[in-house]
């Protein structure tokens, strides 16, 4: 499975939850991420993550582009709804491309561990 990981800066830590909790799993992927949410996955919980640019430099644009050749299988995205976000629409645009090009992509805690957890029984 290669699966990209992003969160918002409020949603960090909750995405480092759900790497450890899903460790096993994720360890057998192969895994990208935004900038400072791939260093913590790759610092805090150990994972090997491919780190692309942070989200408002243009690393949802970079997943997005993978995406759309067929490089990513699957998106968990944690945003943070009560939070403005500057690159608002690069973020639209990401998720609008998991639409088109029928990508699975979770964007809370329980969308995401529902993905995961059918993923790894699969095993």
């Amino acid at each position: 499975m290669r699966i990209a990981l992003i969160a918002h800066d409020g949603k960090k830590a909750d995405m480092v939850e759900l790497a450890r909790e899903f460790q096993p799993f994720l360890t057998g992927c192969t895994l990208c991420a935004t900038g400072t949410t791939g260093g913590r996955l790759q610092h805090e919980v150990g994972l090997t993550v491919e780190r692309l640019l942070s989200g408002p430099l243009g690393g949802d644009l970079q997943i997005g582009a993978r995406l759309a050749v067929g490089q990513v299988d699957a998106v968990i995205f944690l945003r943070d709804p009560m939070t403005p976000q500057p690159h608002e629409p690069d973020i639209n645009a990401l998720v609008r491309a998991c639409d088109v090009h029928d990508v699975p992509c979770a964007t809370n805690l329980a969308s995401a561990r529902l993905l995961l957890a059918q993923w790894s029984q699969r095993g």
